[in-house]
Order: structure tokens, then C-alpha cells, then sequence
């Protein structure tokens, strides 16, 4: 593939399969240059973020994207490639997939619980696949569905900014949207969904996402003000204006407590990090890369007290004054963030025959289904088995796998027998770095790395079994889209190739 110049714009021409073809070249999700990705037959991976396109029709085929490719014309003369392109198409970088309405007479409901990633792909989706009954979202969020993963990362964010789709595209589509409606119970028999305003509303088919929250420290003086947690554009603004100039206390090393201290880095006078574990991402990412994080933020002056956890947080006048460890170290602090990891939200299943796991998350097949004809769950809520794993059943926090199962939910919704297939994909923020990760490392023995931590250039690739399982890269693109690609194809990468200094196939450019 290579990226041609037509009309002073950028298009993608690729030959695949035998076959030219010409479609846009920006990412749909972040704009990012799709000729810097990988191709492997007709399927085009985005670099950065691992959205997917078919390079013959411009369609998307995987998240986080959301919108297909324009497609150009092409012909062949005199062995010379002509590209044409209607200048409309220029303008538009990004095209829907066509999509159609409700039906007048057709009155099989289709309702979804939650207003995140999930449910706003299973709607879409049901209408691009003519689906004619109605829809209706119910959310208990004030807004319309919006891009979260920006909010550790721009915390002074704008609700406009962030929003997927504007209310004109959900009426265009007949999509009903009932937003500030909490879900309190769910009767399977009855068909029928009870919300916190006493309505209720009977279903033919549910689609339960209703994701998870953050997860508070149970300790004392977690009532005081300034003890903030991040789940909203409101709680980031929140967080952006209380940290300006003041002492930040953050309890938690994931990637989002990691994200929000690289952001408050020049906006709070000081930041400190209490982990529990010895690194940041010790479980996911793995000590190496931990440590190179926290190297990065040390030189910034963040503070990391680790093998640590928080006892009390003390106030005086109601707000927070320090943080007490279990070392017995007391930390001055006028804002607490905690980001210790999160909790389903499922309270409203208890007494259904739904059936949950131990932890509370609800079980689905590889079809999104529960054990209840009729109702399907999807997004972080759903714990389902992972194709690439051997479909040992998982529970995934991630955009990206969130938007994949609201899409295998609603092509199941319609009998179009459709199987979870996604590798995960995501991305974490560091300093203005990308750290980017495909895969399951989970019950990894070993890493092989490419490139130096030290030089903040580097491919990890996890392994399990002599086998590649997972990849997280920095300034190393596209390898970690060539990994998924490999993943996804179920072609096993083995560890002797893994190793090997030839790095072709990770068409690296």
C-alpha cells in the first residue's frame, strides 16, 4: 500500500489480492496515516489504535473506529494506476454506512441498558443491518454517549468535544435515547425493565450494558471534599480545576491513575503515587515497562510510594488535609484521586435469573448471549470468552472490545449467527508518549523485547507456551497492528520468531 497525493488530498491506494484500489487514508477514530499501518490481505490496520478497514470498499471491520472510508475509483491503462475522485468525497473524510429507520407496523423492541461504547455500536449496527422495530437506549449518564478514554488523557474536556454522535444522527435514525433513567430491576419472564422514575418498559430483546464504576478506598475520611474519583467529563473538570497549584495524592498505578498523573504534571505544585504493587501495570504490561513509567514520571518530580496502601485520609474543616500510609508515612494532600480499579454495575440483576460470575460480572457466550433466551450483555459488564485465548472466559475493560461485543450482540439480535473474534486492543497516554498493547498477557513467563526501555523505543512481546500472546510497543509502529493482525488470524507467532533479528513480519516501515 502507499499513500498517493490526489487534488492536494491524501488517499490510500493498496493492491490486494490482485486487485488496485484507492480509499481514504485518515483513520476514521484519530486521523491517524493508514499507510503507515498494515495490510494484510483486504484488511488495512490503523497504526495507533488497531481500528480496521476492508482497502476494497473503505467499510471499517474493527474498533475503535466508527465510521467506513470513502472509496475512490480506480482503472488500469497502459499499466498505469488512474485514481478519480469525486470532489465531495474529498471533503468528507469519513462516510456511515448507510442505515435504516423504524419500520411503520413493526413493533418488536430492541432495549439497551447503558448509554457507553456497547450500546451505541448494537443500535448503530441494528439499523445498518435493516432492522426496522425500535430501539431505545436508556442511560442513567446525563449525556449521549461519549469517547471516555479521553478523559484521563484531556481532563479539561468540553462535553461537546467528546461526544460520538450528535442528537440529530440518533433522530435521523429512529434510535430513542432516555437519558438520566437508572435501571432498577430486570423481570426475564415478564419481559419488562423497572427504572428509577417507576416506569416501566417491556422488551423482546435486552441488551444489558451497563459497564462498571470506580471503586472507592474503604478507609476513613473518605468523605471529606477534595476525595475525587474519575468517572465523568464532570469529575475531570472537577479534578483539572481542584489540582491547579495544589498538593495531588493519587491511590492507584493502572493506567488510568498513571494517565491523570503524566496530566497534572506543570498543573499541580506536587503529585504523589501510592501503589500497592512493587511497579505500575505489574499485572498487565509487566515490572519492565512499570519501571521505564515510572522513570519517565520520577524525572517529573512524581513521587511513587510503593508496596504501599492508605489507611486514613485526615481532613481539617471538612477537606482533605493528608493521606496516611501503612508504612505510617503521613502525606500532605489538598485533592485524593482514587483509581484502584472498578465495580460492576449489576446491583439491579440480583433476584433475576441472570446468571453472574463470582466477581458480579454477567457470563455470556461467544455470541454475547446470557443464559436467558432474549437477553444479551456486552462491554465491561460481560465476562466472555476470548477466541484468541482458547475462549477462557475473561472480563476486558476496554473501548475497543466494548464496541466489538455491542456489535456481535446485535448481528446475534437478528439470527445473523456471528462469533466474538476481536483481539483486544488498547492505549495508554504517558507524557505524550502512546504506549500501545494488543492481546491477552495474561500468565506470561516471559518478554522479548526489541529495542531499549531506556531509549523510549521499544516492542515487548509477551510469551506463554513458546507462543507470542500479547505486544506493547512505543515509537514502534505499526508492530503491535501487525501482532493483532497475526493474532487475529489465529496464525501462532512463535518465540523463535519472536526472537529472531528479522523483523519483516512486522512490516515495519
Amino acid at each position: 500500500m502507499m499513500e498517493v497525493e490526489v487534488g492536494h488530498h491524501t488517499v490510500l491506494l493498496t493492491r490486494s489480492e490482485g486487485r488496485y484500489s484507492a480509499i481514504g487514508n485518515q483513520c476514521t477514530h484519530y486521523g491517524a496515516p493508514l499507510s503507515k499501518g498494515v495490510i494484510t490481505g483486504h484488511t488495512v490496520r490503523c497504526p495507533w489504535h488497531g481500528a480496521c478497514f476492508n482497502a476494497h470498499t473503505g467499510d471499517l471491520e474493527e474498533y475503535p473506529g466508527m465510521d467506513s472510508l470513502p472509496c475512490h475509483k480506480v482503472k488500469i491503462q497502459n499499466s498505469k494506476v488512474y485514481v478519480s475522485v469525486n470532489k465531495k468525497a474529498l471533503r468528507q473524510e469519513k462516510r456511515i454506512k448507510s442505515m435504516g429507520g423504524a419500520v411503520p407496523g413493526v413493533t418488536h423492541t430492541i432495549l439497551l441498558l447503558g448509554g457507553g461504547a456497547a450500546s451505541l455500536i448494537c443500535a448503530e449496527v441494528l439499523r445498518q443491518e435493516n432492522f426496522g422495530g425500535r430501539i431505545i437506549m436508556a442511560s442513567k449518564d446525563e449525556l449521549l454517549p461519549y469517547d471516555k478514554t479521553r478523559l484521563s488523557k484531556v481532563m479539561n474536556v468540553e462535553n461537546d468535544s467528546i461526544l460520538l454522535r450528535r442528537m440529530e444522527f440518533f433522530h435521523q435514525y429512529d434510535i430513542e435515547v432516555w437519558l438520566r433513567k437508572e435501571v432498577l430491576s430486570v423481570d426475564t419472564d415478564k419481559k419488562t425493565v423497572t427504572f428509577d422514575d417507576g416506569s416501566v418498559q417491556s422488551y423482546d430483546q435486552l441488551l444489558l450494558s451497563t459497564g462498571c464504576r470506580a471503586k472507592g478506598l474503604d478507609v476513613p475520611g473518605m468523605k471529606l471534599d477534595n476525595v475525587k474519583m474519575l468517572e465523568t467529563p464532570e469529575d475531570a473538570r472537577q479534578i483539572h480545576a481542584a489540582c491547579a497549584g495544589c498538593n495531588v495524592v493519587l491511590v492507584g498505578t493502572s493506567f488510568v491513575g498513571m494517565e491523570i498523573a503524566s496530566y497534572l504534571i506543570g498543573k499541580a505544585s506536587s503529585i504523589t503515587v501510592i501503589g500497592s504493587s512493587e511497579m505500575p501495570y505489574q499485572n498487565t504490561l509487566g515490572p519492565e515497562i512499570g519501571k521505564a513509567t515510572m522513570t519517565m514520571l520520577s524525572e517529573k518530580n512524581v513521587k511513587f510510594y510503593m508496596n504501599d496502601n492508605v489507611t486514613e485520609v485526615r481532613g481539617v474543616d471538612g477537606k482533605v488535609k493528608e493521606v496516611v500510609l501503612k508504612s505510617e508515612k503521613a502525606i500532605p494532600a489538598d485533592v485524593l484521586i482514587v483509581g484502584i480499579g472498578v465495580k460492576p454495575n449489576s446491583e439491579f440483576l440480583r433476584g433475576s435469573k441472570i446468571q453472574l460470575d463470582s466477581k458480579n460480572f454477567v457470563i455470556v457466550d461467544k455470541y454475547m448471549h446470557t443464559n436467558v433466551p432474549g437477553v444479551f450483555c456486552a462491554g465491561d459488564l460481560a465476562t466472555f470468552p476470548l477466541a484468541m485465548a482458547k475462549n477462557r472466559l475473561v472480563n476486558i475493560g476496554h473501548w475497543q472490545m466494548a464496541q466489538a461485543h455491542g456489535r456481535i450482540a446485535a448481528l446475534n439480535m437478528l439470527d445473523k449467527q456471528t462469533e466474538l473474534n476481536s483481539v483486544p486492543f488498547y492505549w495508554t497516554v504517558q507524557l505524550g508518549k502512546t504506549i500501545r498493547y494488543a492481546g491477552y498477557g495474561e500468565g506470561y513467563t516471559e518478554i522479548v523485547m526489541k529495542g531499549k526501555l531506556e531509549d523510549k523505543k521499544f516492542l515487548a512481546l509477551y510469551i506463554k507456551d513458546d507462543e507470542v500472546i500479547a505486544a506493547a510497543s512505543l515509537n514502534y509502529d505499526p508492530a503491535v497492528s501487525a501482532v493483532a493482525q497475526r493474532l487475529l488470524a489465529g496464525k501462532a507467532i512463535t518465540k523463535k520468531e519472536a526472537e529472531s533479528d528479522d523483523l519483516s513480519w512486522l512490516q515495519l516501515s
